[in-house]
């Protein structure tokens, strides 16, 4: 009866030690999502002018997905004024009347080979049936920049 109990201990002891590998989500899905929470929390309690909070995560951020980053927030900033930076799973992002139009996903985020530049539904990029909603970065040129300043501009009329 002893080697029986050992036998479901070690069987519990294996299944807890799964569930703690993987448990549907990765660390950083699970990090992302508690970030959000707590700008859900944050966003309960009144608004506030969340540039200086997209700018300090910015920094944060490890180079190039930091210089990325601030190109970025350069272009959206420039060419779409109205849209108010916040962030959103702790990545930059850019909403219009409270809805998040486009965004900036750091390549170290997910451990991606690539960042993302990535519009939501709300911008207004509709051409046809089928149009691209988001970019891999790699490096920006200046005939990237114009192309995502276009691309800003556009969502936004």
């Amino acid at each position: 009866m002893a080697t029986t109990k050992t036998a479901k201990s070690t069987t519990a002891a294996k299944s807890t030690k799964a569930a703690e590998k993987y448990d549907g989500f990765t660390a950083e899905e699970r990090d992302a999502m508690k970030e959000r929470a707590k700008e859900l929390k944050s966003a309960r309690r009144g608004a506030k002018d969340e540039e200086p909070t997209v700018l300090a995560k910015i920094a944060e951020m490890q180079e190039p997905d930091r210089a990325r980053a601030e190109r970025i927030h350069a272009i959206v900033r420039a060419n779409a004024p109205q849209l108010a930076p916040k962030l959103w799973y702790g990545m930059p992002a850019y909403a219009r009347d409270g809805k998040v139009l486009c965004f900036y996903q750091a390549a170290e985020k997910f451990g991606a080979r690539y960042a993302t530049f990535g519009f939501n539904d709300v911008a207004g990029l509709d051409d046809g049936t089928v149009w691209p909603t988001a970019f891999a970065i790699t490096e920006l040129t200046p005939a990237d920049e114009a192309m995502l300043a276009e691309l800003v501009k556009k969502a936004v009329s």
